[in-house]
């Protein structure tokens, strides 16, 4: 069995301004299917979502907007 690695991609979320708005982003982000891990860094924006395969950007989108933010 082999695996391939883990993708990795960085989106800029506006509008979060404290630790509610980085967990309900982080929630709404890990709910896409095949997400291993997602990290928020809450002064940028920048939102770091590790895969088992390459996101589609507009399920990133939706998780995002669903979480009441935009992405950049």
């Amino acid at each position: 069995m082999t695996q391939t690695a883990p993708h990795t991609a960085t989106y800029t979320v506006t509008g979060m301004t404290c630790g509610h708005c980085v967990a309900s982003v982080t929630e709404e982000v890990q709910e896409i299917p095949g997400v291993q891990d997602v990290a928020v860094d809450l002064p940028t924006g920048a939102v770091t979502i590790t895969s088992a395969e390459l996101l589609d950007d507009a399920a990133v989108r939706a998780a995002v907007e669903e979480a009441g933010y935009q992405l950049a």
